[in-house]
C-alpha cells in the first residue's frame, strides 16, 4: 500500500494579476520602499522578520566577507570575463566555484565544529581541547583559525566578535563555544593563532539561527557583490591579460624528453 505523500508546495512567493508576494508581504505596497535588501533577504531566507540588532549583525558579517582582493574566486572571475565579456554572470558564476572549503565557505565548516562542541556532554572547554588536540595530531588545520596577513590577529574578527556580544537578543552559545575552542587551540598548539573573519562570522550566523548548511549561501551572497565589484574594475582597469602573461612566462614547460625538438619556451596557446 503506497504511504499518502503530502503534495509539494512553496511558501516563498506568489502572484495575481495585479499583485507579487513574498511570502506573507505584499512586494509593492510593504517591501518595496520600506525595507533593505538585508532585511527582506533575511526574512525571505529564514521566514522571520529581524530585529535592528539582527541586521546590524547580519550587514557586518556580509561585509565583513564580501572582498579579499585579488583571490583565486576574483583571479578567476577577471580571467573569465577577459574571455567572455558578454557573459557577466558567468564571470560572477566562475568566482562563486571558489567558495568552498578553503575560502570563505570556512564559514560552514567552522560554525559545524561549534556545533560540535556545543553539542558534546563533557562540556564546551572539554570539548574544544578535544577538538584542538586531533586536529593538532591529524596536522589539519582547524577552520575559523589562522590568517597569514594579520597578525596577532584579525581585526575583522576582533570586531565581529564585539558586534555580535553587543546584541541583547543572543544566547550567546556559539561565541562562548569560539572563545573556548580560541583558548584551547592558544594551549595546544603553544602560541597565539587568531581567529580569522570567517570563523566570526561562523558564530555570528550561528547565533541568529541561520542553519549551519545554509550558511555558506550568505557567503555566496556576500562574495557576489565582491565580485561584480571585480568585473566593474576589470572594465576599467584590465588586469586578466596581466595576470595570463604572468602565468605563462612564469610556469616553464617541462614536457620533452630527450631526442625530440626543444619546445617553445612559452606554455600558452591562444
Amino acid at each position: 500500500m503506497k504511504k499518502n505523500r503530502q503534495a509539494p508546495y512553496t511558501e516563498l512567493c506568489t502572484h495575481s494579476l495585479t499583485s507579487i508576494h513574498y511570502r506573507n508581504e505584499n512586494l509593492v505596497d510593504d517591501i518595496l520602499g520600506n525595507k533593505t535588501f538585508t532585511e527582506a533577504m533575511f526574512t525571505h531566507i529564514l521566514n522571520r522578520a529581524p530585529s535592528a540588532d539582527d541586521l546590524k549583525v547580519v550587514d557586518a558579517a556580509l561585509i565583513a566577507i564580501m572582498e579579499h582582493g585579488l583571490t583565486p574566486s576574483a583571479i578567476s572571475t577577471r580571467l573569465i570575463y577577459m574571455s567572455a565579456p558578454e557573459n557577466l554572470q558567468g564571470s560572477v558564476a566562475a568566482g562563486l566555484l571558489g567558495v568552498g572549503s578553503q575560502f570563505i565557505g570556512t564559514v560552514e565548516n567552522s560554525a559545524k565544529n561549534l556545533e560540535i562542541i556545543l553539542d558534546s556532554p563533557n562540556g564546551i572547554e572539554a570539548a574544544a581541547r578535544a577538538m584542538a588536540e586531533q586536529h593538532k595530531k591529524e596536522r589539519m588545520p582547524i577552520a575559523g583559525f589562522g590568517q597569514h596577513m594579520h597578525k596577532p590577529d584579525d581585526p575583522r574578527a576582533a570586531k565581529l566578535i564585539k558586534i555580535g556580544k553587543a546584541h541583547p537578543g543572543f544566547k550567546g552559545r556559539f561565541l562562548a563555544a569560539l572563545d573556548a575552542l580560541s583558548a584551547a587551540v592558544d594551549a595546544v598548539y603553544g602560541k597565539h593563532i587568531t581567529i580569522n573573519a570567517t570563523g566570526a562570522v561562523g558564530a555570528l550566523l550561528g547565533e541568529l539561527g541561520v542553519p549551519t548548511d545554509l550558511m555558506r549561501g550568505f557567503a555566496v551572497i556576500s562574495r557576489a557583490a565582491g565580485l561584480v565589484a571585480h568585473i566593474a574594475e576589470e572594465q576599467r582597469i584590465p588586469t586578466a591579460r596581466y595576470i595570463w602573461d604572468l602565468v605563462d612566462n612564469a610556469i616553464p614547460y617541462h614536457g620533452a624528453g630527450e631526442g625530440h625538438n626543444k619546445p617553445p619556451t612559452s606554455s600558452g596557446t591562444q
